[in-house]
């Protein structure tokens, strides 16, 4: 089977410079703050930040993966652009790999449009169910959302 490729958009009231500070170059600290019972903590374990960088992942209680590490691909911070993939974890369980890439671009209201692609290569047989696919859409989503509500509520950030 080959890759399985799916594309979400997210749009916000937030500048593109000030949401990809906030989600992408801060998120390590600021995503486990306003959404500890999703992501617990991320650790950078090799690296500064840019690609090559190996972070680990550590799912809050009740999530369906324990944790993950991930390998920063790119980042552009001119272009508002970062990917990486997922390299070890449970996560990977049925894959030969997975990938992100985000973009945050400008929306016609002076906000943003977080787009985010997702590239899921499974292992022999194995499938990705339309759920899983809405899962992930969600939970990409409801991250994106929490972390312009953190913008909203404390706008000097």
């Amino acid at each position: 089977m080959g890759a399985i490729t799916y594309d979400l958009e997210v749009t916000s009231s937030i500048p593109p410079a000030k949401m990809f500070k906030a989600f992408v170059l801060d998120g390590d600290t600021l995503i486990p703050k306003v959404l500890p019972q999703a992501i617990k903590s991320v650790e950078t374990l090799q690296g500064d930040g840019g690609a090559g960088t190996i972070k680990l992942t550590t799912f809050g209680e009740g999530s369906k993966h324990k944790c993950v590490k991930h390998k920063v691909d790119a980042v552009d911070k001119e272009n508002f652009t970062y990917s990486y993939s997922i390299i070890e974890g449970d996560a990977l369980d049925g894959f030969e790999s997975i990938s992100y890439h985000i973009k945050i671009v400008p929306s016609p209201d002076g906000g943003s449009i977080c787009k985010n692609r997702s590239i899921y290569c499974p292992k022999g047989d194995n499938k990705v169910t339309e759920e899983e696919i809405k899962s992930g859409k969600d939970k990409a989503s409801s991250i994106f959302k929490a972390v312009e509500a953190y913008l909203l509520a404390n706008p000097d950030c």
